[in-house]
């Protein structure tokens, strides 16, 4: 049987999860741990919230609560949110649990002792007015690479690069310029795996070309060792004397939660996590601002202990979400809250147009209200809704619900079945490699054909052939239910419950969609609408609340 690990980059524990979060990383992510379990894969899907930071230090001071107190209040809310989002994990953890500190202070012993660690003496920056060094996030400035102002000094997120020493730049606090003072901090060699991660770089075939590219252009113009100190106290501790009051830096510690995590869950469950993890293929999905940690610093770490856990053989890699093609912002409440967005309409909507239009690449997407009721109406609603309700709805009201007996296929009756026998095959492979977009326009036109289909026959005349086309037509309505799984886990299963199936539709074999397995003299269950049509009325209301 084969193994997957399916991780995706750690929500920050800081605030709400908004639609940002979820189109890139969490629900393809999803996706794909659904369709592997289908097509026979033992998946675990894995997650924890990053608890560690500058931001969530000033925040809970700001809240008057101890970090531990605010950041148990948003690993509790952001996997409520997910969970009413349909975004299935197998465990969500935290990067302040016991064991994810214990680990990571084992790596870096690990690293130290195999020659990858070292201190020297360094110029931080110092704020007089705040009394305090300024890592990170306390520091904004303009990225050295592309320019881009008021970046934070330890990501640009306009070109996705980690800048050696920011320029001009300004206490994110007071905003006053900063000095510099000297501080002892804790280095990782990261010039020591250049060999080794343009060797990995060459043999992953499922990382992304285009993604390798750039990042061996990185590697070409020559990398830096990394900082992984922090002068705070909120973090994972340095197991070092000397090291009082500082902890590592962030990305130091939260991707190894993606392997502290899956131990705890896998042991627990008595297999062995880390046998497992060397067995499985490994997945970490991720939006393209964090590129740089996850192709450099992540695999140099996991070499650097002597490949004691796997390298990942997928980083599927996907853009920013726009927001009426405008970039998302809390500050100026131009994004909307995942958990407001599922108190108006269905997970299944949001799941399908995000879906839909996410492609498998580092282009930027755009949510649009009007295309989003245009998608659900005419896609979701207007096809797949639309035939499986004819075809149930019809069984239902002029069959008494029984499928009927078949005679002799004609020439349209055997295309249709040749589409229910080609299905699977055709929707495979585009899962495999990560396409979901496709897959999903896939299942589209697998429905529009049978609407076409169901046209055509008119078995509402009750001629010659109409018992074939309820049969065939039921049978699709099955398949539907098993290839839309993936997409919208909710709205399947209540498919599944109409064609008066017994069980769930996540026990079911993936392949098994192309076989012809609902016989004549089946009872199916009560059919109703699945879906309810968005009102133009309703995505103006929406629109006039961005911005206010």
């Amino acid at each position: 049987m084969k193994r997957a690990i399916i991780t995706s980059a750690l929500p920050y524990a800081n605030g709400e999860i908004h639609l940002g979060h979820v189109a890139s990383t969490y629900l393809p992510a999803d996706i794909t741990t659904r369709f592997l379990k289908l097509n026979g894969t033992e998946a675990y899907y894995f997650c924890a919230s990053d608890d560690f930071g500058t931001p969530i230090l000033i925040q809970s001071e700001k809240e008057n609560k101890t970090p531990e107190e605010y950041v148990k209040i948003w690993n509790k809310r952001d996997h409520e949110d997910f969970t009413s989002f349909g975004i299935g994990f197998d465990f969500f953890y935290r990067t302040s649990s016991p064991e994810n500190v214990i680990f990571v202070q084992d790596v870096f012993k690990k690293l130290q002792a195999n020659g990858h660690i070292y201190e020297k003496e360094i110029i931080q920056f110092y704020c007089t007015i705040d009394k305090k060094f300024l890592p990170d996030r306390y520091v904004l400035g303009r990225c050295p690479y592309c320019k881009a102002e008021d970046q934070y000094s330890d990501l640009c997120e306009k070109c996705g690069r980690v800048p050696e020493e920011i320029e001009d730049p300004k206490c994110s606090i007071c905003k006053n310029p900063p000095t510099k003072e000297k501080t002892r901090h804790y280095f990782f060699k990261l010039t020591n795996f250049v060999n080794e991660l343009n060797q990995w770089l060459e043999s992953d075939s499922y990382l992304q070309r285009d993604v390798k590219k750039y990042v061996q252009n990185w590697i070409k113009e020559g990398l830096v060792d990394w900082d992984i100190t922090r002068d705070m106290n909120w973090g994972v501790p340095i197991p070092l004397d000397g090291a009082k009051g500082q902890v590592f830096y962030g990305w130091f510690d939260n991707h190894l939660a993606y392997i502290s995590t899956a131990l705890k869950f896998l042991d627990e469950k008595g297999l062995d996590g880390k046998q497992f993890w060397n067995s499985a293929d490994i997945y970490h999905f991720i939006g393209k601002d964090i590129v740089y940690h996850h192709y450099l610093f992540l695999p140099a770490m996991r070499i650097g202990i002597g490949n004691e856990f796997k390298l990942p053989d997928y980083i599927p890699t996907r853009g920013h979400l726009m927001l009426q093609s405008k970039k998302i912002s809390k500050s100026r409440n131009w994004y909307i809250g995942l958990k407001d967005f599922l108190g108006v309409y269905p997970a299944d909507y949001l799941r399908f147009y995000l879906a839909l239009i996410t492609p498998y690449s580092q282009d930027d997407l755009n949510f649009d209200w009007e295309e989003f009721a245009s998608r659900i109406n005419s896609e979701l609603i207007g096809n797949i809704g639309n035939f499986i309700n004819r075809a149930l709805g019809f069984t239902h009201k002029s069959m008494a619900g029984v499928v009927p007996s078949v005679t002799e296929f004609d020439s349209s009756d055997k295309e249709a079945q040749e589409k229910i026998n080609n299905f699977s095959g055709e929707l495979t492979p585009l899962m495999e490699n990560n396409s979901l977009d496709k897959a999903l326009k896939k299942i589209i036109e697998f429905s529009a054909h049978f609407n076409q289909y169901f046209q055509k026959k008119e078995p509402w005349k009750g001629g010659a052939g109409s018992g074939n086309c309820v049969f065939v037509s039921v049978n699709a309505v099955r398949s539907l239910a098993i290839s839309l799984y993936p997409f919208l886990p909710e709205s399947s299963q209540k498919i599944w419950e109409q064609l008066g199936m017994a069980g769930s539709v996540s026990e079911q074999i993936w392949s098994s969609m192309s076989e012809i397995k609902i016989p004549e003299g089946h009872k199916i269950g009560a059919a109703s609408p699945l879906f309810k049509k968005i009102e133009a009325s309703d995505i103006e209301a929406n629109k006039a609340k961005l911005g206010k």
